[in-house]
């Protein structure tokens, strides 16, 4: 199929990209980078987009996997951002990745801790996020409005909430993705279905007005990269790649609680941070059994490192948040696994909590930087990155068209498919469901050594990470990625002799 990425395609394109001068060249591919690959080539230009490691390999990977309203801004006054926010989680839901993009139910527990003055405000809150998605025109069918729960009713959601003093609960809705890295994958493929050269394990060196000084990471080879604009969608290390950016970067924690640990959970949970007045702990509830609980907001100082780590403090300070709302408290024995992304926020004094996710986009001399932003908001960020590389660049293009390009997969959903996999692959689930049949066994959490042998053929990947911590999650936890080894090698090593 033309949207399939894999390492002959790879081979390839690795050899046009290096004969070749493309209109733009992407690095980075992120959702941000990955959008700008689709977009640009969807305007009709001729499109190479590289990474260094693997599609979602950075932040794009470590989010809450939601897909936001931007109430939290609409609080601190910035409506121009809420609405972007609701704006775009509308087109995901109703266009391009309803396949990818669910709404979701969230709980914010009315305990003792919560005023009746500050349930009133966030109820004001959320029914002005539901003014925003009807201005936004998502249908309420696919985003339900809020509501007030009884205590006995929230409790049938949530049955792990301490009842004493519990008054009830608001509940709101958002939109969530099942996997945020799956997101990318998508982009990536529907960009190359379009045309894009789509490159992993191709590191940008240098970059220069006229492309990039690239190595091939899995020989070494250097190369050069002709284009007549670069964008830089590199995240957090876009100042490596373009001095004039400043960034200050945040890290966003997240615990993934044992299967069983907060059993009957059917909800998503808001839950207060004490001492803040519009920031909360997210708790969601995962397909596979396991809890993600998060999100810190920390400043991170020094090199940014490749893969983040989560520091005691950070899950100490999660557990507490959480077991201030639950009967039977969490015990850090529960922790299976912890991740963090770090945020790309433009530099500016304050707390980095307070600092805008308005993205920006930088040009100078050929390069366009774009920075900033949220997953949510991907697509718009990687419109006006492409516009100012056209503008700058003096290409001919036409206007951007990916508000109504549906992603890989998002056509129906086939019958007599196994429910898992149709909402894991859409409307690609029957072509998996084949390969599921002739090659049954599990590796973990439920996936198959044919849903691993899809990704090798199809999605790009290239490694046992590829397939462990990005297509499947199964590597959030150490001891089941360890588990999960075995199988993984035997696909990679059945394809390799095919």
């Amino acid at each position: 199929m033309d949207s399939s990425l894999n390492a002959a395609r790879r081979s390839r394109e690795l050899r046009r990209v290096a004969e070749e001068r493309a209109d733009v060249l992407v690095v980075g591919l992120g959702a941000t980078g990955a959008g700008a690959a689709l977009d640009a080539v969807s305007r009709g230009l001729s499109v190479a987009a590289i990474d260094a490691h693997d599609l979602a390999f950075g932040t794009s990977r470590w989010s809450s996997k939601m897909v936001h309203g931007g109430l939290r801004y609409l609080a601190k006054g910035q409506v121009g951002v809420a609405y972007e926010s609701a704006v775009e989680r509308g087109i995901l839901l109703r266009r391009t990745a309803p396949h990818l993009v669910k709404a979701h139910p969230y709980l914010l527990p009315l305990t003792p801790a919560v005023s009746r003055r500050q349930a009133a405000l966030v109820m004001s809150g959320y029914r002005l996020g539901d003014g925003l998605r009807a201005a936004a025109r998502t249908p309420r069918r696919l985003l339900p409005g809020p509501t007030r729960l009884n205590a006995a009713r929230a409790h049938t959601l949530a049955p792990i909430l301490r009842t004493d003093g519990l008054r009830g609960a608001l509940l709101s809705w958002d939109g969530r993705l099942l996997d945020d890295a799956r997101l990318v994958v998508a982009l990536a493929r529907t960009a190359a279905a379009r045309g894009a050269r789509v490159l992993t394990r191709c590191r940008a060196l240098r970059l220069t007005g006229q492309g990039a000084q690239a190595r091939d990471e899995l020989t070494g080879e250097e190369f050069t990269i002709r284009a007549k604009v670069v964008i830089n969608a590199t995240g957090v290390w876009a100042g490596t790649l373009d001095p004039q950016v400043k960034l200050r970067p945040s890290r966003g924690s997240h615990l993934v609680l044992e299967p069983g640990t907060l059993p009957g959970l059917i909800a998503g949970m808001h839950v207060p941070i004490p001492g803040e007045s519009n920031r909360f702990a997210l708790v969601l509830p995962q397909p596979d059994g396991r809890v993600y609980v998060g999100l810190t907001d920390e400043p991170v100082d020094g090199p940014v490192p490749d893969v983040p780590e989560v520091p005691p403090e950070d899950v100490r300070t999660l557990l507490e948040v959480l077991n201030g709302v639950l009967e039977v408290p969490v015990t850090e024995e529960a922790v299976a696994g912890a991740y963090a992304g770090l945020r790309p926020l433009l530099a500016a004094d304050g707390r980095t909590a307070d600092l805008s996710r308005e993205h920006a986009v930088l040009s100078e001399g050929g390069v366009v930087t774009v920075v900033g932003g949220k997953l949510t908001t991907y697509r718009r960020m990687a419109e006006d990155a492409v516009d100012r590389a056209v503008s700058s660049a003096k290409l001919r293009a036409g206007r951007c068209r990916t508000r109504r390009i549906a992603l890989v997969g998002a056509g129906p959903r086939p019958s007599g498919v196994p429910l898992r996999l149709a909402e894991r692959y859409g409307s690609e689930a029957a072509a998996v469901h084949e390969l599921v049949l002739g090659h049954p066994e599990e590796v973990g959490l439920g996936f198959t050594q044919g849903e691993l042998l899809w990704s090798v053929l199809h999605e790009g990947a290239l490694d046992e990470g590829d397939l462990l911590d990005r297509r499947t999650r199964i590597g959030l936890v150490k001891r089941d990625r360890d588990r999960a080894l075995p199988a993984t090698r035997d696909v990679l090593d059945r394809f390799s002799r095919a």
